[in-house]
């Protein structure tokens, strides 16, 4: 949640660094002001559509726009909750969507051009058909941006998982 307020209030910046109102700012990004305040809230992250017209809106520059949906894709996604769903993973399901969590918004086109694996064997990964090698698996998690303990929580989901062992069980 820290990541999406820390987004909002660098949304939150730029219009005003521009100097400009959110009537101005919604008549430039084609979007309602209503609809630009939630953006800059930080309750919820808004679409990378809403960000990049805001941005735009603002006179970001074009080159800039893939720093900022870097930054969009990083606030995208708690590392909390990812690793927690590796830790608790009981399945290849489980395994391939915590996984497909961390490589979101990123599309299999792009994810293969990124990592050279073949499409169709990430989509395999992803939906639990798969048992993944752990090298390649590791190498596609690293090339998306995972943090250490987001790259563990994965080696350790696999190798449990491969060998048939069940997560601990935490206490509530």
């Amino acid at each position: 949640m820290q990541d999406v307020q820390n987004f909002a209030a660098a949304l939150q910046r730029v219009r005003r660094h521009a100097g400009l109102s959110y009537r101005r700012l919604a008549e430039r990004a084609h979007y309602s002001h209503p609809h630009l305040i939630r953006a800059t809230s930080g309750k919820q992250l808004p679409s990378w559509d809403v960000a990049a017209a805001f941005l735009s809106g603002c006179g970001v520059p074009a080159d800039l726009m893939p720093v900022w949906r870097r930054r969009w894709e990083e606030a995208s996604r708690d590392p909390r909750d990812i690793v927690r769903l590796l830790e608790t993973a009981e399945s290849l399901e489980d395994l391939g969507a915590a996984v497909a969590a961390l490589a979101r918004p990123r599309s299999l086109r792009v994810l293969e051009q990124q990592t050279g694996i073949p499409r169709a064997t990430i989509q395999a990964w992803f939906r639990g058909a798969r048992l993944a090698g752990r090298d390649r698996l590791d190498h596609l998690v690293h090339s998306v941006g995972a943090t250490p303990a987001e790259r563990s929580a994965v080696a350790e989901a696999l190798d449990r998982l491969s060998s048939g062992r069940l997560p601990p069980v935490r206490a509530a």
